[in-house]
């Protein structure tokens, strides 16, 4: 066998941040005691949940803004940056950021240098609408010396749109942070797995990218998280288990990153990228803020 071109070691954290200004700091503690364990198991990309520093139903607007920090000079985001240079990883994390009188739902990157980009939400689900502004910045993804990193957040699995731009623009892994809610029954089937999981596994598939999906256990305010994190390979298949739906989790998967880009072309007549009908629909399908890296 070949060595790997780009070997990363991928960690997902599945834990029960909670709302309310007071839990704030325990949150962003625990983030860091997890991403610890996580590069003490020898991750170098590590990826926490929506919202990891301050839970999720917030009452208001006003509660809404009570928990917001802005990006990057923001407490949580420096001490997430400071812990990446620390053990020398890339750390992916969500918050609610300011900016002046604006709130958004954002996934930040850093690593060993520092502040390497963020991403706001841009699909609003349900009373998030209420004090969010759909991301404004596109669906940027980020060039790191282990590869290249989209990410989304939550409700953005659902639109095939989002991750089908991010592998356009040569995303070699998409990080999904996710505060997967409760929704009417059926939520699992017999093999324990949500319909978020599935939709996961099918991005992954039908885009021949690697998908490393974090999200959130536990109850707030009438709220109920479905767990269930996976690290989905280039075929859709997990890499390793689905976690559970109420168990406090790290999922790790051994990936050589950029084999993402050989991934698409599955023998001499199919390639997913050169088969695709440029003729009948727009290549990026109409996005234009960010131009196609080359492959």
């Amino acid at each position: 066998m070949s060595e790997p071109i780009s070997p990363v070691r991928v960690a997902v954290v599945q834990f029960d941040p909670q709302v309310g200004t007071d839990h704030c700091e325990s949150n962003l503690r625990q983030s860091l005691e997890l991403a610890l364990e996580a590069a003490h198991g020898g991750a170098n990309l590590i990826v926490l949940p929506e919202l990891s520093n301050c839970g999720y139903f917030f009452k208001n607007r006003q509660d809404a803004f009570d928990h917001s920090e802005s990006v990057p000079e923001g407490n949580s985001v420096q001490r997430w940056m400071a812990f990446a240079r620390e053990h020398q990883v890339y750390l992916v994390a969500g918050l609610t950021e300011r900016d002046g009188m604006r709130l958004f739902n954002t996934g930040v990157l850093v690593g060993p240098d520092g502040f390497i980009g963020k991403y706001r939400k841009a699909h609003l689900w349900n009373m998030e609408k209420l004090w969010f502004t759909p991301g404004d910045a596109g669906l940027p993804v980020f060039e790191t010396p282990i590869g290249r990193i989209g990410l989304l957040i939550c409700w953005d699995i659902w639109f095939p749109e989002v991750p089908r731009i991010l592998s356009q623009q040569g995303a070699d892994i998409i990080c999904s942070l996710n505060n997967w809610v409760w929704t009417p029954p059926p939520l699992f089937d017999e093999a324990g797995k949500c319909m978020a999981s599935y939709l996961t596994m099918t991005a992954a598939h039908a885009n021949n990218v690697f998908i490393a999906a974090a999200s959130r256990i536990g109850e707030e305010r009438g709220a109920r998280y479905l767990g269930c994190s996976l690290i989905a390979g280039t075929n859709g298949w997990p890499i390793g288990k689905v976690a559970s739906a109420d168990q406090q989790e790290i999922l790790f998967a051994d990936i050589d990153l950029t084999s993402a880009r050989s991934a698409p072309i599955w023998n001499s007549l199919n390639d997913l990228h050169r088969d695709r009908r440029s003729d009948l629909y727009d290549t990026m399908l109409g996005y234009r803020l960010h131009s196609c890296l080359p492959r």
